[in-house]
Protein backbone atom coordinates (compact mmCIF):
# COMPACT_ATOMS: atom_id res chain seq x y z
CA UNK A 1 0.00 0.00 0.00
CA UNK A 2 1.02 3.40 -0.35
CA UNK A 3 0.83 6.38 2.22
CA UNK A 4 0.26 9.86 1.62
CA UNK A 5 4.21 10.70 1.81
CA UNK A 6 7.10 9.20 4.14
CA UNK A 7 7.64 13.16 5.66
CA UNK A 8 6.28 14.26 9.11
CA UNK A 9 3.06 16.31 8.93
CA UNK A 10 3.58 20.30 9.36
CA UNK A 11 2.69 19.96 12.55
CA UNK A 12 5.64 18.47 13.28
CA UNK A 13 8.09 21.46 11.54
CA UNK A 14 5.91 24.48 13.12
CA UNK A 15 4.20 24.64 16.30
CA UNK A 16 0.33 25.03 16.30
CA UNK A 17 -1.13 27.97 18.13
CA UNK A 18 -2.85 26.75 21.58
CA UNK A 19 -6.18 26.16 21.52
CA UNK A 20 -9.38 28.14 23.67
CA UNK A 21 -9.56 24.15 25.53
CA UNK A 22 -6.03 24.34 26.21
CA UNK A 23 -6.76 25.82 30.21
CA UNK A 24 -4.37 24.86 33.47
CA UNK A 25 -6.95 23.30 34.85
CA UNK A 26 -6.70 20.34 32.89
CA UNK A 27 -5.19 17.04 33.46
CA UNK A 28 -1.42 15.66 31.75
CA UNK A 29 0.31 12.61 31.28
CA UNK A 30 2.93 12.10 34.12
CA UNK A 31 4.13 8.98 33.05
CA UNK A 32 3.65 5.82 30.93
CA UNK A 33 5.43 1.90 32.19
CA UNK A 34 4.97 -1.09 29.90
CA UNK A 35 5.68 -5.03 30.89
CA UNK A 36 5.56 -7.97 29.20
CA UNK A 37 5.93 -11.84 30.08
CA UNK A 38 9.31 -13.11 30.03
CA UNK A 39 8.67 -15.53 27.14
CA UNK A 40 8.47 -14.38 23.48
CA UNK A 41 8.37 -16.52 20.38
CA UNK A 42 8.79 -15.74 16.67
CA UNK A 43 5.81 -16.35 14.07
CA UNK A 44 7.38 -19.47 12.75
CA UNK A 45 8.49 -20.53 16.17
CA UNK A 46 4.59 -20.63 17.05
CA UNK A 47 4.01 -22.66 14.34
CA UNK A 48 6.47 -25.37 14.75
CA UNK A 49 5.02 -25.72 18.29
CA UNK A 50 1.22 -26.14 17.06
CA UNK A 51 2.96 -27.90 14.34
CA UNK A 52 0.69 -26.33 11.87
CA UNK A 53 1.13 -27.48 8.13
CA UNK A 54 -2.25 -25.52 6.47
CA UNK A 55 -0.95 -23.43 3.53
CA UNK A 56 -4.01 -20.70 4.47
CA UNK A 57 -3.51 -20.86 8.29
CA UNK A 58 0.40 -20.25 7.65
CA UNK A 59 0.15 -17.54 5.82
CA UNK A 60 -1.73 -15.33 7.95
CA UNK A 61 0.92 -15.93 10.45
CA UNK A 62 3.45 -15.25 8.23
CA UNK A 63 2.18 -12.31 6.16
CA UNK A 64 0.91 -10.05 8.95
CA UNK A 65 3.58 -7.63 9.76
CA UNK A 66 4.85 -9.51 13.29
CA UNK A 67 7.56 -10.85 14.37
CA UNK A 68 7.48 -11.65 17.47
CA UNK A 69 5.17 -11.73 20.40
CA UNK A 70 5.27 -12.06 24.52
CA UNK A 71 2.92 -15.26 25.42
CA UNK A 72 2.50 -17.81 27.69
CA UNK A 73 1.79 -20.87 25.76
CA UNK A 74 -0.31 -23.52 27.02
CA UNK A 75 2.19 -26.27 28.88
CA UNK A 76 4.23 -28.85 27.54
CA UNK A 77 2.49 -32.53 27.40
CA UNK A 78 4.50 -35.43 28.21
CA UNK A 79 5.01 -36.42 24.62
CA UNK A 80 6.38 -33.01 23.92
CA UNK A 81 2.91 -31.70 22.47
CA UNK A 82 0.91 -28.66 23.96
CA UNK A 83 -1.64 -29.18 26.41
CA UNK A 84 -4.47 -27.15 25.77
CA UNK A 85 -5.85 -25.24 28.94
CA UNK A 86 -9.43 -25.50 30.60
CA UNK A 87 -11.39 -22.76 31.21
CA UNK A 88 -10.92 -22.52 34.06
CA UNK A 89 -6.91 -22.90 33.85
CA UNK A 90 -7.10 -19.88 31.45
CA UNK A 91 -8.95 -17.71 34.11
CA UNK A 92 -6.14 -18.84 36.38
CA UNK A 93 -3.75 -17.69 33.95
CA UNK A 94 -5.08 -14.38 32.96
CA UNK A 95 -5.34 -13.81 36.93
CA UNK A 96 -1.59 -14.72 37.61
CA UNK A 97 -0.20 -13.12 34.93
CA UNK A 98 -2.24 -9.78 34.82
CA UNK A 99 -1.20 -9.20 38.74
CA UNK A 100 2.44 -10.25 37.77
CA UNK A 101 2.59 -7.74 34.83
CA UNK A 102 0.33 -5.16 35.92
CA UNK A 103 2.02 -4.86 39.06
CA UNK A 104 5.33 -4.66 36.99
CA UNK A 105 3.58 -2.18 34.37
CA UNK A 106 2.35 -0.11 37.43
CA UNK A 107 6.25 0.45 39.09
CA UNK A 108 7.28 1.56 36.12
CA UNK A 109 4.65 4.22 35.05
CA UNK A 110 5.17 5.52 39.05
CA UNK A 111 8.67 6.02 38.53
CA UNK A 112 8.58 7.59 34.94
CA UNK A 113 6.21 10.48 37.45
CA UNK A 114 8.26 10.28 39.95
CA UNK A 115 5.83 8.94 42.06
CA UNK A 116 5.11 5.99 44.78
CA UNK A 117 2.83 4.15 45.37
CA UNK A 118 1.70 5.92 48.17
CA UNK A 119 0.79 8.76 45.89
CA UNK A 120 -1.63 6.30 44.08
CA UNK A 121 -5.48 7.99 44.71
CA UNK A 122 -7.62 6.41 42.02
CA UNK A 123 -7.18 2.96 40.12
CA UNK A 124 -8.55 2.03 36.95
CA UNK A 125 -7.78 -1.60 35.57
CA UNK A 126 -8.95 -1.98 32.07
CA UNK A 127 -9.36 -5.98 30.66
CA UNK A 128 -10.87 -8.32 27.91
CA UNK A 129 -8.88 -11.49 28.61
CA UNK A 130 -10.65 -12.59 31.78
CA UNK A 131 -13.40 -12.20 33.90
CA UNK A 132 -12.70 -11.86 37.63
CA UNK A 133 -14.41 -11.06 41.51
CA UNK A 134 -12.63 -8.96 42.79
CA UNK A 135 -11.05 -7.06 39.52
CA UNK A 136 -7.73 -6.23 39.15
CA UNK A 137 -8.04 -2.82 41.00
CA UNK A 138 -8.81 -5.39 44.40
CA UNK A 139 -5.72 -7.81 43.42
CA UNK A 140 -3.11 -5.01 42.60
CA UNK A 141 -3.87 -2.95 45.49
CA UNK A 142 -3.42 -5.99 47.58
CA UNK A 143 0.04 -6.91 45.75
CA UNK A 144 1.53 -3.52 45.14
CA UNK A 145 0.69 -1.48 48.74
CA UNK A 146 -1.22 0.58 47.13
CA UNK A 147 -3.38 2.20 49.57
CA UNK A 148 -6.43 0.15 50.54
CA UNK A 149 -8.63 3.79 50.95
CA UNK A 150 -7.78 4.44 46.98
CA UNK A 151 -10.63 4.96 44.87
CA UNK A 152 -11.28 2.28 41.96
CA UNK A 153 -12.75 0.87 38.65
CA UNK A 154 -12.37 -1.72 36.85
CA UNK A 155 -13.30 -1.68 33.10
CA UNK A 156 -13.90 -5.02 31.77
CA UNK A 157 -15.38 -6.73 28.07
CA UNK A 158 -14.61 -3.45 26.30
CA UNK A 159 -11.66 -4.57 23.66
CA UNK A 160 -8.87 -3.22 21.82
CA UNK A 161 -10.73 0.43 22.51
CA UNK A 162 -11.16 0.39 25.82
CA UNK A 163 -7.78 2.40 26.74
CA UNK A 164 -8.91 5.50 26.11
CA UNK A 165 -12.83 5.23 27.51
CA UNK A 166 -11.35 4.39 30.70
CA UNK A 167 -8.51 7.24 30.03
CA UNK A 168 -12.01 9.35 29.41
CA UNK A 169 -13.21 8.33 33.30
CA UNK A 170 -9.91 8.89 34.58
CA UNK A 171 -9.24 12.46 33.02
CA UNK A 172 -12.67 13.27 35.06
CA UNK A 173 -11.73 12.25 38.32
CA UNK A 174 -7.81 13.96 37.85
CA UNK A 175 -9.55 17.21 36.86
CA UNK A 176 -12.26 16.68 39.87
CA UNK A 177 -9.22 16.16 42.59
CA UNK A 178 -6.60 18.58 41.29
CA UNK A 179 -3.40 17.40 42.39
CA UNK A 180 -3.92 14.10 43.27
CA UNK A 181 -2.48 11.17 41.22
CA UNK A 182 -5.05 8.86 39.17
CA UNK A 183 -3.24 5.60 37.33
CA UNK A 184 -5.24 3.46 34.35
CA UNK A 185 -3.31 -0.06 33.73
CA UNK A 186 -4.39 -2.01 30.60
CA UNK A 187 -3.66 -5.52 31.75
CA UNK A 188 -4.17 -7.85 28.84
CA UNK A 189 -3.35 -11.70 28.77
CA UNK A 190 -4.60 -12.70 25.27
CA UNK A 191 -2.91 -16.01 25.16
CA UNK A 192 -5.65 -16.75 28.12
CA UNK A 193 -7.80 -15.77 25.46
CA UNK A 194 -6.86 -18.30 22.86
CA UNK A 195 -9.26 -21.55 20.96
CA UNK A 196 -6.65 -23.78 19.19
CA UNK A 197 -9.39 -25.88 17.04
CA UNK A 198 -7.36 -25.45 13.79
CA UNK A 199 -10.14 -23.50 11.96
CA UNK A 200 -8.83 -20.26 10.78
CA UNK A 201 -11.53 -18.30 12.41
CA UNK A 202 -9.34 -19.02 15.90
CA UNK A 203 -5.85 -18.94 13.71
CA UNK A 204 -6.19 -15.48 12.63
CA UNK A 205 -7.08 -14.48 16.33
CA UNK A 206 -4.09 -16.58 17.07
CA UNK A 207 -1.74 -14.73 15.13
CA UNK A 208 -2.27 -11.63 15.81
CA UNK A 209 -2.45 -10.92 19.87
CA UNK A 210 -0.03 -10.99 22.42
CA UNK A 211 0.45 -10.49 26.09
CA UNK A 212 1.30 -7.01 27.85
CA UNK A 213 0.35 -3.96 30.30
CA UNK A 214 0.79 -0.66 30.27
CA UNK A 215 -0.30 1.96 32.79
CA UNK A 216 -0.72 5.36 32.68
CA UNK A 217 -0.31 8.62 35.08
CA UNK A 218 -2.52 11.61 35.09
CA UNK A 219 -2.77 14.43 37.50
CA UNK A 220 -4.09 17.78 37.29
CA UNK A 221 -4.06 21.27 38.36
CA UNK A 222 -1.32 24.01 36.81
CA UNK A 223 2.37 22.95 37.07
CA UNK A 224 1.49 19.45 37.75
CA UNK A 225 3.25 18.24 35.25
CA UNK A 226 5.80 18.29 32.33
CA UNK A 227 3.47 15.87 30.22
CA UNK A 228 0.89 16.42 27.25
CA UNK A 229 -2.43 18.15 28.69
CA UNK A 230 -5.42 15.92 27.73
CA UNK A 231 -7.74 18.45 25.54
CA UNK A 232 -10.32 16.70 24.28
CA UNK A 233 -11.76 12.70 23.50
CA UNK A 234 -14.38 11.94 20.70
CA UNK A 235 -15.81 8.30 20.16
CA UNK A 236 -17.92 6.59 17.49
CA UNK A 237 -19.93 3.30 17.28
CA UNK A 238 -20.51 2.08 14.00
CA UNK A 239 -23.61 0.41 14.81
CA UNK A 240 -24.07 -1.18 11.45
CA UNK A 241 -20.54 -3.26 12.15
CA UNK A 242 -22.01 -4.32 16.40
CA UNK A 243 -21.04 -8.00 15.56
CA UNK A 244 -17.80 -7.70 13.48
CA UNK A 245 -16.21 -8.18 16.63
CA UNK A 246 -17.09 -10.21 19.30
CA UNK A 247 -16.58 -12.67 22.49
CA UNK A 248 -18.42 -15.49 21.65
CA UNK A 249 -19.03 -18.90 23.92
CA UNK A 250 -18.07 -22.07 21.73
CA UNK A 251 -20.00 -25.03 23.10
CA UNK A 252 -18.07 -27.43 21.01
CA UNK A 253 -14.78 -25.87 22.82
CA UNK A 254 -16.14 -25.16 26.27
CA UNK A 255 -14.89 -21.66 26.09
CA UNK A 256 -15.30 -18.32 25.16
CA UNK A 257 -13.98 -17.32 21.48
CA UNK A 258 -13.12 -14.21 19.86
CA UNK A 259 -14.10 -13.29 16.50
CA UNK A 260 -12.43 -11.05 14.10
CA UNK A 261 -14.57 -10.17 10.84
CA UNK A 262 -12.34 -9.87 7.53
CA UNK A 263 -13.96 -6.87 6.33
CA UNK A 264 -13.48 -5.22 9.96
CA UNK A 265 -10.05 -3.17 8.94
CA UNK A 266 -11.80 -1.56 5.90
CA UNK A 267 -14.63 -0.39 8.09
CA UNK A 268 -12.75 1.18 10.80
CA UNK A 269 -10.76 3.31 8.42
CA UNK A 270 -13.54 4.30 6.69
CA UNK A 271 -14.73 6.08 9.68
CA UNK A 272 -11.66 7.35 11.12
CA UNK A 273 -12.25 10.69 9.31
CA UNK A 274 -15.17 11.29 11.08
CA UNK A 275 -14.30 11.00 14.62
CA UNK A 276 -10.78 12.79 14.28
CA UNK A 277 -12.84 15.82 12.60
CA UNK A 278 -14.96 15.73 15.64
CA UNK A 279 -12.50 15.59 17.61
CA UNK A 280 -10.87 18.58 16.25
CA UNK A 281 -13.48 20.39 15.67
CA UNK A 282 -13.81 23.72 17.60
CA UNK A 283 -9.97 23.72 18.31
CA UNK A 284 -8.72 25.89 14.87
CA UNK A 285 -6.85 23.03 14.16
CA UNK A 286 -6.57 20.56 10.88
CA UNK A 287 -5.21 17.29 10.37
CA UNK A 288 -1.79 18.51 9.31
CA UNK A 289 -1.46 20.48 12.94
CA UNK A 290 -1.14 16.96 14.96
CA UNK A 291 2.62 16.43 15.26
CA UNK A 292 2.06 12.53 16.52
CA UNK A 293 -0.31 10.29 15.48
CA UNK A 294 -0.31 7.37 18.35
CA UNK A 295 -2.53 4.70 17.06
CA UNK A 296 -3.96 1.32 17.87
CA UNK A 297 -1.79 -1.75 16.55
CA UNK A 298 -4.88 -3.50 15.43
CA UNK A 299 -3.32 -5.17 12.96
CA UNK A 300 -1.39 -4.47 9.43
CA UNK A 301 -4.62 -3.65 7.69
CA UNK A 302 -6.00 -1.84 10.07
CA UNK A 303 -3.11 0.46 10.46
CA UNK A 304 -3.05 0.89 6.68
CA UNK A 305 -6.51 1.12 5.97
CA UNK A 306 -6.63 3.99 8.68
CA UNK A 307 -3.68 5.57 7.36
CA UNK A 308 -4.86 5.92 4.11
CA UNK A 309 -8.30 8.04 4.73
CA UNK A 310 -6.30 9.87 7.09
CA UNK A 311 -3.79 11.13 5.12
CA UNK A 312 -0.70 9.32 7.78
CA UNK A 313 2.79 8.45 6.51
CA UNK A 314 5.19 6.24 7.54
CA UNK A 315 6.72 8.51 9.37
CA UNK A 316 3.22 8.92 11.76
CA UNK A 317 2.38 5.60 12.33
CA UNK A 318 6.15 4.45 12.94
CA UNK A 319 5.71 3.56 16.81
CA UNK A 320 2.34 1.58 15.60
CA UNK A 321 3.93 -0.23 12.99
CA UNK A 322 7.03 -0.85 15.50
CA UNK A 323 4.54 -2.11 18.54
CA UNK A 324 2.83 -4.60 16.10
CA UNK A 325 5.94 -6.10 14.83
CA UNK A 326 7.64 -6.46 18.10
CA UNK A 327 4.47 -7.58 20.03
CA UNK A 328 1.54 -8.13 18.04
CA UNK A 329 -1.60 -6.70 19.28
CA UNK A 330 -1.93 -5.77 22.54
CA UNK A 331 -5.31 -5.19 22.55
CA UNK A 332 -6.69 -2.02 25.02
CA UNK A 333 -3.15 -0.83 25.79
CA UNK A 334 -0.98 -0.99 22.72
CA UNK A 335 -1.31 2.42 21.94
CA UNK A 336 0.49 3.26 25.24
CA UNK A 337 3.35 1.15 24.28
CA UNK A 338 3.18 3.39 21.21
CA UNK A 339 3.39 6.42 23.61
CA UNK A 340 6.04 4.54 25.72
CA UNK A 341 7.97 4.75 22.42
CA UNK A 342 7.65 8.10 21.19
CA UNK A 343 8.21 9.42 25.27
CA UNK A 344 11.72 7.46 24.67
CA UNK A 345 12.64 8.73 21.04
CA UNK A 346 12.84 12.40 22.91
CA UNK A 347 11.71 14.78 19.69
CA UNK A 348 8.56 16.17 21.04
CA UNK A 349 8.97 19.80 21.06
CA UNK A 350 6.67 22.09 23.68
CA UNK A 351 3.39 22.97 21.82
CA UNK A 352 3.22 20.00 19.68
CA UNK A 353 -0.24 18.89 19.63
CA UNK A 354 -0.68 14.48 19.63
CA UNK A 355 -3.75 12.49 18.64
CA UNK A 356 -4.37 8.76 20.19
CA UNK A 357 -6.86 6.37 18.74
CA UNK A 358 -8.02 3.47 19.37
CA UNK A 359 -10.35 0.60 17.70
CA UNK A 360 -12.48 -1.91 18.98
CA UNK A 361 -15.54 -3.80 19.20
CA UNK A 362 -19.09 -2.29 18.77
CA UNK A 363 -17.65 -1.07 16.48
CA UNK A 364 -15.65 1.73 17.93
CA UNK A 365 -13.08 4.39 17.44
CA UNK A 366 -12.08 6.06 20.17
CA UNK A 367 -9.48 9.31 20.27
CA UNK A 368 -8.07 12.22 21.90
CA UNK A 369 -6.21 15.26 21.68
CA UNK A 370 -3.47 16.03 23.90
CA UNK A 371 -0.82 19.00 23.10
CA UNK A 372 2.95 19.18 25.10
Amino acid sequence: MTYANTLPHAGVLADAPPTAIDTPDLATIAGVGTAVPPTAYSQREILDIFQIEDAKIRSVFLNGAIERRNLTLPPEGPDGSRVLEEQGELLAKHKSQGVAMGAAALQKCLEAANATVADVKYLCCVTSTGFLTPGLSALLIEETGIDPSCSRLDVVGMGCNAGLNALNAVNGWARANPGELAVMLCDESCSAAYVFDGTLRTSVVNSLFGDGAAAIAVVAGEGSSRGPRILKFSSYIITDAIDAMRYDWDSSQDRFSFYLDPHIPYVVGGHAERVVDRLLAGTGLGRTDIAHWLVHSGGKKVIDSVAVNLGLTRHDVRHTVSVLRDYGNLSSGSFLFSYERLAQEKVVNPGEYGVLMTMGPGSTIECALVRW
